[in-house]
């Protein structure tokens, strides 16, 4: 039979575009347990162009052997039956990172991440071995061989585009990750069997089972949480996030990709927290004595997640002007629907926070960050240049402060961005806060404009007559420390804070259970 040459060039289209649909699905499916840090995209990267590679090769010599527009057929139509299996399976997998990331252990966490990527090895170079398998069914005389070669991989190329661009602005923030899976999927699946009916004959007919077991699973296996969790009232998915608000008790909590973090508490019988949020009341107290409350009059919010801290600023300090940079709108919906963010003097800027700053004519008494957390820190704000944009847009008595993870015993990270920001502002404290017994825990980093000393925080402490400033100064005294010099300077051309934040979870890896 005639090769049908538009339908081969349709399946050609269709095939570019599943390929990079998938490798942009596969990065939005690990996201909300391992993040977008570029060792996983690299990682994803290299081993989608490894299985490809495999797949040209494999397809040119598959396709001398067999140079049948069925076999084609055949190989697409199990490339869509099995990217459509991707999430199902994947889904146990990614759950057990959970644990990987709750006890900080390397083996889970590199088993789990490995484990899902090789779920695409199948798929991916099935979908590689489709052009060089074209070229051969529709090369005529050798002639035309680089036209017919060049059009098959451009139009290859184009699919491409297209399935770069649709799951991430189209698909994944309306129909989610699972859902966006199954679209490309079905679409290459059912092309594959009109394909199969029109040259193979009742062959065609084996393959209708493919589609029925993915459209059981689309029917029979509900979507679910994306990760189980005890006292979820609420999930979604945004273009930068995963999102889960849980309730605890009277608590609202707010959980951000990989579910260990917390990132926003409400409640609403009582403003403190008792965690690493209550401490950013302390910082406008490094300056020199005597300063009192009256004299926080501007606070500025990178990272504002579902609004704790400007909620606490507003009760201690009053309706003081409050601008919060947002990047994920998604967030802040969802701070207002659940964590009664709606405060009038709180205005949210849905922005990302150091674009923010950088386009903004404002100063304020308090700059503060805390968008982020181990092991996702954007590297953007980690760095010399990031602190001195925080310091341009403070007042003369202005305080920076950033929360950093760490571990209970491993300071590295902290120490790190302390001495970063120690090149940049005159004196620099951390606040380690109390752990509580946990494993993992946070301090905070402090820089002031003015030359400041650390007994001048205490002098504030003792004119504090505030019942909440109180209860948060007796938690916070004993666990400060200055730092004295700069050592290790981030820059925007080397910040490499992920190999910081992997040596810092390898390192707790083998410690873990030492006496």
């Amino acid at each position: 039979m005639k090769t049908n040459r538009a339908y081969l060039l349709l399946i050609v289209f269709v095939s570019g575009m599943t390929s990079l649909a998938a490798e942009l699905s596969a990065s939005r499916l690990l996201e909300p347990y391992f993040g977008t840090s570029i060792i996983i995209w690299a990682n994803l990267i290299g081993l989608v162009l490894i299985y490809l590679t495999v797949g040209y090769y494999i397809g040119g010599r598959w396709a001398d052997r067999h140079p049948y527009e069925s076999v084609l057929y055949q190989i697409t139509a199990w490339a869509g039956f099995t990217i459509g299996l991707v999430p199902f399976v994947a889904k146990p997998i990614l759950r057990w990172s959970v644990l990987g990331f709750a006890n900080y252990s390397l083996g889970i966490l590199m088993g789990s991440l490995f484990g899902v990527i090789l779920l695409f090895a199948f798929p991916i170079t099935l979908l590689g071995c489709v052009s060089p398998f074209a070229i051969r069914l529709a090369m005529r005389d050798v002639d035309s061989a680089g036209n017919i070669a060049g059009s098959i991989y451009a139009l290859s190329t184009l699919g491409s585009i297209v399935g770069t661009f649709t799951p991430v602005l189209v698909l994944i923030p309306n129909i989610g990750t699972r859902n966006t899976f199954l679209s490309f999927s079905l679409v290459l699946l059912v092309l594959s069997l009109i394909g199969l009916a029109r040259v193979g004959g009742r062959r065609a007919l084996l393959y209708v089972l493919m589609l029925v077991i993915l459209l059981a699973l689309i029917f029979f296996v509900p979507a679910g949480a994306i990760k189980a969790s005890a006292g979820l009232i609420y999930e979604t998915e945004s273009a930068y996030n995963y999102i889960q608000v849980l309730r605890r008790g009277d608590d609202i909590n707010l959980h951000l990709n990989e579910g260990m973090g917390l990132h926003s508490v409400y409640n609403p019988h009582q403003v403190l927290t008792y965690g690493i949020w209550d401490f950013f009341l302390m910082v406008p107290y490094f300056n020199d004595p005597p300063y009192t409350a009256d004299r926080v009059d501007s606070l500025c919010m990178i990272g504002s997640a579902a609004g704790t801290i400007p909620k606490q600023y507003t009760a201690v300090y009053g309706p003081i002007s409050i601008d919060g940079a947002e990047i994920d709108p998604r967030i802040v919906a969802v701070g207002r629907q659940f964590f009664a963010m709606n405060e009038p003097n709180f205005n949210v800027i849905t922005q990302d926070g150091r674009y923010f700053l950088s386009h903004s004519q404002k100063k304020y008494d308090v700059v503060a960050t805390d968008a982020y957390r181990p092991p996702y820190i954007p590297f953007h704000l980690t760095t010399r240049e990031y602190f001195i944009e925080m310091r341009d847009h403070l007042t003369e008595e202005g305080v920076a402060v950033i929360n950093v993870g760490r571990t209970h015993t491993d300071y590295s990270l902290v120490d790190v961005l302390a001495s970063t920001m120690k090149d940049v502002f005159p004196s620099v404290y951390i606040i380690d806060t109390p752990d509580y017994g946990s494993d993992l825990g946070n301090s905070l980093v402090v820089g002031t404009v003015k030359p400041t000393r650390l007994s001048s925080f205490e002098a504030n402490v003792a004119l504090m007559d505030h019942p909440l400033l109180l209860d948060v100064a007796q938690r916070t005294l004993g666990h400060i420390r200055e730092v004295e010099k700069s050592t290790v300077v981030f820059t925007d051309d080397k910040a490499p804070v992920e190999q910081m934040v992997h040596g810092l979870i390898l390192r707790y890896a083998l410690t873990a259970g030492s006496p």
